[in-house]
């Protein structure tokens, strides 16, 4: 089965689902002669990844791929090793090596015409870079692509800012991140910084009919709007969800969008909740993780990260998940119980609409209804 999201992915700017401002200013970036580390920040779905491609594409050529190297900074969080891992990758030689990834140059980068443009890897901007002048400096060899640089800490932010400034002279640096503030300044006054927008229902509505006019694919008046909506913004998650309905044939009920939402994460969401109500809001448990004792995060906290890893959900997607799972009449719970809860998640949802760290007010939830759970422990029982 071949994936929408890689055969509809945008190949040049101006097909990109952003705003008109960054695609005027990601066009431009690229084809300077001397083009900036990157810095773009927005939600989850927003079209980070397929920008940053494209850059990618614009910068190195019809090589890019081979010049490209993308580490995710979530997966180093939270586990054994992980600055050795980071260390690893920008140091493949090893770490007391003067080599670095972002010292290493490349032909491709002195002249395109050494690889062959595929048809389907056309130039995002219209046009080839052009290339240096003879003299100039020098041209951009490779892209690093850090993909959710909040992840990072303090520590590898401050080992890539030495790097950035010791051996980037043929390498640029691309950084995506949901909170920008969480990117230390010495990182962010290094980069030029591109916000992209929130998506809009009536955006993604109009890019699913346009993949449903090129697949000859008729599905129900209104499937399409609610499938924009219960993907609140998030445009890759709307167009899996959308093949995935096409591929089982059940397009031809609205009422299936619902039915999907609901049976693909209400075990995970009941699991957080009858923790926290347990009182296990942080219950840290000794593993086998290698050859080494790892201390794992477990209880509601820990069921919460594996909710939000598992199914690319942000904090105002777990209240989604969290309010239809108490509303949708299968927890059995008592009406006094159901209540408190109730209002516990609509305080939250509020604090997270004027809060950029959506962690903080989801752990200040599971305590609430941890106390919740203390209040109502005879019903419980």
């Amino acid at each position: 089965m071949t994936m929408w999201l890689e055969s509809y992915r945008p190949q040049r700017f101006d097909e990109l689902l952003t705003s008109d401002s960054v695609i005027d200013s990601l066009t431009h970036l690229s084809l300077q002669a001397n083009p900036p580390h990157l810095l773009l920040s927005g939600p989850t779905g927003c079209g980070k990844t397929a920008a940053h491609q494209l850059v990618c594409r614009q910068v190195l050529g019809p090589s890019w791929r081979a010049t490209t190297h993308v580490l995710q900074a979530r997966d180093l969080a939270k586990t054994a090793g992980a600055m050795a891992k980071f260390e690893e990758f920008l140091r493949p030689e090893g770490a007391g090596s003067a080599d670095t990834l972002a010292g290493r140059t490349s032909l491709d980068a002195f002249d395109h015409n050494i690889s062959a443009a595929a048809e389907h890897s056309p130039p995002p901007a219209g046009e080839e870079s052009p290339a240096p002048a003879v003299g100039a400096i020098a041209p951009v060899s490779r892209i690093i692509v850090i993909e959710d640089a909040d992840y990072l800490g303090h520590a590898r932010q401050s080992y890539l800012r030495r790097m950035m400034e010791e051996s980037s002279r043929s390498a640029r640096f691309i950084f995506t991140t949901h909170t920008p503030s969480r990117i230390i300044e010495a990182l962010r006054s290094r980069t030029q910084h591109l916000r992209m927008p929130t998506l809009s229902r009536l955006m993604i509505e109009q890019r699913l009919d346009t993949i449903a006019t090129a697949e000859g694919i008729q599905p129900t008046q209104g499937v399409l709007g609610d499938i924009a909506h219960v993907s609140n913004g998030n445009l890759r998650k709307s167009i899996f969800m959308f093949q995935l309905l096409s591929e089982r044939q059940l397009l031809d009920q609205r009422s299936n969008v619902q039915l999907l939402m609901s049976n693909s994460t209400r075990r995970e969401v009941q699991l957080v909740l009858e923790e926290a109500l347990r009182g296990r809001v942080h219950d840290w448990k000794w593993e086998v993780q290698g050859k080494k004792n790892a201390r794992v995060l477990k209880g509601a906290m820990g069921s919460l990260d594996q909710l939000m890893t598992l199914h690319d959900l942000d904090g105002r997607g777990v209240v989604d998940r969290l309010h239809h799972f108490l509303v949708a009449g299968r927890t059995h719970y008592p009406d006094a119980l159901l209540n408190d809860l109730l209002e516990a998640l609509s305080i939250c949802d509020v604090r997270l609409q004027r809060s950029a760290q959506s962690r903080i007010q989801l752990e200040e939830l599971l305590h609430r209804v941890a106390e919740i759970g203390k209040k109502h422990v005879s019903l419980l029982s």
